[in-house]
């Protein structure tokens, strides 16, 4: 572990945060069942999926869910999306009205339908539009508000520093960075030069994203950026035990021994039933097909032709009761090894 980077957990407004992890606002992810997964398995926060900041759209379905936050534990942090300074101004109070305790702003999606409505990443290209949407939600509400961002608009338009600078002057309490321009979408490499210029830059905290995927990697990219987290999206799709191992290995520079297949299973199963009990049975099988997927294609569990083969079975699959008993035989021979190695393991210990 190298000594010139403090392992000190970071502070949002009010809120210490337990450790240096944050599971990453993903819209189609970061539901509540998953949210609550990655906090009991070890993110410090988490942030849910991106909501409209037209609250004439807050009606559907779609988003009546995403702003479901009950039986979560605090602080509950809340990313509005938009282009209108007021009107989000509007959504942060409502959100903060029905218990979100931080606000954060999404200038960092790179989706075409957010793009495409000023929003998201867009707004890096219109750096007075950003300073009116931080100042309208900033004097908004009274609870913290962040801010994520990318490196700008494009290759020739880095302006995250500037960016950086403008949001530590109207209060923002903390500032996530992915490390890739909007046009890069998530093609190629993050860089973290820009996300060591923004550190080095402002006092606020500055949280490291874009292609963290293991301890080694997050221990790293904290050394070299001097950034106070790293935010994990991707890297947690089918593997939510990453938050975990990264924190032990940021505070004990070991690594975690994985979770054994009985504890694979049990996790699975679970998350699961939480999409079943959450979105109901017909949409909860089809939205755990998406997670299930990532499971499968979690190379450290499952090698590729075995994911492709058991994606397909479980694709097919109508209820919930028959998902679950999937997974169950999935992880029933496994499970079963598992305990004849550690008998054998117990016994040669003896």
């Amino acid at each position: 572990m190298s000594l010139h980077h403090q392992r000190i957990p970071p502070t949002i407004g009010p809120y210490r945060l337990p450790n240096q992890v944050i599971l990453a606002p993903m819209a189609g992810v970061t539901d509540r069942p998953f949210r609550q997964l990655c906090r009991r398995l070890g993110a410090g926060l988490v942030v849910s999926e991106m909501v409209t900041s037209d609250p004439s759209l807050w009606h559907t379905r779609k988003s009546r869910l995403r702003l479901d936050h009950r039986g979560e534990p605090g602080p509950r942090s809340v990313q509005i999306a938009g282009g209108d300074a007021r009107m989000l101004a509007e959504a942060a109070r409502l959100n903060a009205e029905q218990g979100a305790e931080i606000i954060d702003i999404n200038m960092g999606c790179p989706a075409k339908k957010v793009c495409n409505k000023a929003a998201g990443s867009a707004l890096l290209r219109d750096e007075a539009l950003v300073g009116r949407i931080l100042d309208a939600v900033v004097d908004a509400v009274d609870i913290p508000v962040t801010l994520k961002i990318r490196t700008g608009w494009c290759e020739k338009s880095n302006n995250a520093v500037r960016v950086a600078r403008m949001a530590e002057s109207a209060g923002i309490a903390a500032l996530a960075v992915h490390g890739r321009n909007r046009q890069q979408r998530y093609s190629g490499h993050a860089e973290y030069d820009t996300i060591a210029k923004v550190k080095a830059a402002v006092n606020i905290p500055v949280f490291a994203n874009g292609d963290i995927d293991s301890p080694s990697k997050a221990a790293a990219v904290l050394d070299y950026t001097g950034a106070d987290a790293v935010m994990i999206g991707r890297g947690a799709q089918g593997n939510p035990w990453i938050f975990r191992e990264i924190d032990h290995y940021l505070k004990h520079a070991e690594s975690l021994s994985p979770p054994t297949n009985k504890e694979r299973a049990h996790v699975m199963c679970g998350h699961l039933k939480a999409l079943h009990d959450f979105y109901g049975d017909f949409m909860g099988v089809r939205i755990a097909r998406k997670h299930l997927g990532w499971y499968l294609a979690n190379r450290l569990f499952f090698p590729p032709q075995v994911a492709k083969s058991q994606r397909a079975i479980f694709n097919a699959l109508e209820r919930p009761r028959d998902q679950l008993q999937f997974v169950d035989e999935l992880f029933r021979h496994a499970a079963a090894e598992d305990g004849y190695r550690m008998a054998n393991d117990g016994m040669s210990a003896a």
